[in-house]
């Protein structure tokens, strides 16, 4: 049987080794290919390098003497998907959403021996919010700028956009431990209400096709079902918790 090669150059400097010349290198041997791994070593020899085949990025993968390009050009030469930069995408909430109900099902099972209870429903919605919070306040002021596109209160007091997030990790903090519900359930109420009604607004009245900021401000989740529900939730959640606070 012959062996299938292929020509890498990657860059393998001292202080930088390039991800996706790793990544090349690993997709190419995970397909059967023997790999020719050639080193770029310095910034003169890149540069070279890149004047001599007429590239701006390395590394560079050659199979049968053709050029096949970089990571991106490779993936598709093997039939992999390559997602653009700009595709909407739902994978961020999957993780959430997904995280969210396994920590939520730990705990019951851990502290409650059971898994079904209304208990584990709230620590789902609560986490959930809990994770939403940090997405937004890893780069606040984008989620703001995104978040000033759709909603209803920030339009009229721009810095709602910055409090937000804090009301919303707050709300979910307190929620997961069960604790100052004269807190949390206003706080839920409140920003849950205005966001259900901003979203449904701008998605289905004014059918506008914008990025929801969701999951934070760098995000391609389209605005509409999903940030719908985060709000619902956290409406649904704060009448629930308060229902609780005056009957049980």
């Amino acid at each position: 049987m012959m062996t299938k090669t292929a020509e890498l150059h990657r860059m393998v400097m001292a202080d930088h080794v390039c991800p996706y010349g790793l990544k090349s290198k690993h997709l190419l041997e995970k397909n059967g290919f023997e790999v020719d791994d050639n080193h770029l070593t310095t910034r003169e020899e890149t540069d070279a390098f890149k004047r001599k085949h007429g590239v701006e990025t390395t590394p560079q993968t050659f199979i049968e003497g053709e050029r096949i390009g970089g990571h991106e050009a490779l993936r598709e030469h093997f039939g992999q998907e390559v997602r653009n930069e700009d595709e909407t995408t739902y994978q961020p909430v999957i993780a959430i959403f997904a995280v969210a109900a396994m920590m939520a099902a730990a705990l019951g099972i851990g502290l409650l021996d059971m898994m079904l209870t209304m208990r584990v429903v709230e620590w789902f919605i609560a986490i959930s919010m809990c994770f939403l919070a940090v997405q937004k306040l890893q780069d606040i002021e984008s989620f703001s700028t995104m978040f000033l596109n759709y909603d209803l209160l920030a339009r009229r007091w721009v810095p709602y956009g910055r409090v937000y997030p804090f009301g919303e990790a707050i709300a979910g903090i307190l929620m997961v431990g069960g604790i100052l519900p004269f807190v949390s359930v206003p706080i839920a109420l409140f920003i849950g209400s205005i966001g259900a009604a901003s979203v449904f607004k701008a998605v289905y009245i004014d059918r506008r096709e914008l990025k929801c900021a969701c999951v934070g401000g760098g995000s391609n989740v389209p605005l509409g079902f999903v940030s719908l529900t985060e709000n619902v939730m956290m409406v649904v959640m704060g009448l629930w918790m308060g229902s609780k606070g005056l009957f049980f």
